[in-house]
């Protein structure tokens, strides 16, 4: 059941990290917003809620409600809007995004720098697998391969 051992370890480490983002007065969605923002301004709504894999108007809604904290301003460029942080949203994103990066790091910690790469390897190649990536076609074919592989 590494499926479900992979579920538990994602439920903990969100647990944690949603308790460190209300020290900001943030919460898991507001965060992903932010440090995609911060990381690609001028990226559009739909590009986000693309890479957030979510709906164009759940991402208005969110926006909204960032744009009335004064973290986020939408410009209007044509028929898209495009997305910026304001300087209290960069002031908040230079603070949140390394406090989240090292809690991350200090979760982790239990297992070796290899150990890491390993699960990164795993999870990458999982990942690309679902999205129908052929490099994974391999494991697509025996599922239980892939479940003893994330059990190691």
């Amino acid at each position: 059941m590494g499926w479900l051992r992979l579920l538990r370890v994602v439920q903990k480490v969100e647990r944690d990290l949603a308790g460190q983002l209300k020290l900001w007065d943030l919460n898991n969605a507001q965060f992903d917003v932010l440090a995609h923002v911060g990381a690609a301004e001028g990226i559009t709504q739909q590009e986000l809620a693309d890479s957030l894999l979510v709906t164009k108007g759940n991402v208005a809604q969110l926006l909204g409600r960032m744009e009335k904290r004064g973290l986020i301003e939408r410009r209007s460029q044509g028929r898209s809007n495009r997305l910026f942080l304001t300087d209290e949203g960069r002031r908040r994103f230079d603070e949140v995004v390394p406090a989240h990066e090292a809690l991350i790091d200090e979760r982790l910690s239990v297992l070796s720098e290899k150990e890491q790469k390993q699960l990164l390897d795993l999870l990458r190649k999982l990942d690309h697998g679902l999205e129908g990536d052929p490099s994974a076609a391999g494991d697509r074919r025996d599922p239980k391969a892939v479940d003893r592989k994330l059990q190691q």
